[in-house]
């Protein structure tokens, strides 16, 4: 297996606390091995050799989508009407008349 770089406990404490989770002082070591395993899995994946292997079947594929010359799947491009603005906001429970009110959801 080549060189990684680890996760160390700092850096699940900071992704913990960008994804709002906490996490308790017996967590953290176990997230920090589960993180390093999953490295360590993907680092033996890149060693395999994978050349001239090709790529698997897409779901695009099998449904008949036409690609376009970079490989990338399109849908048509059709310019239509969006929805009346003064419309959506006489539905909306709570509104400014341009924006929907919402209650705050993140505390920190």
């Amino acid at each position: 297996m080549t060189e990684q770089a680890s996760v160390t406990v700092e850096d699940v404490r900071r992704v913990a606390e960008l994804a709002n989770l906490e996490l308790t002082a017996e967590e953290e070591p176990r997230m920090q091995r589960d993180l390093n395993a999953i490295l360590g899995h993907i680092s033996q994946l890149n060693e395999l050799d994978t050349e001239g292997i090709p790529a698997m079947a897409q779901v695009g594929e099998v449904l008949g989508a036409v690609a376009d010359t970079t490989g990338a799947f399109l849908r048509a491009d059709v310019v239509r009407s969006s929805l009346d603005r003064a419309a959506v906001m006489a539905e909306a429970p709570e509104s400014d008349g341009r924006f929907f009110k919402v209650p705050k959801v993140i505390e920190r």
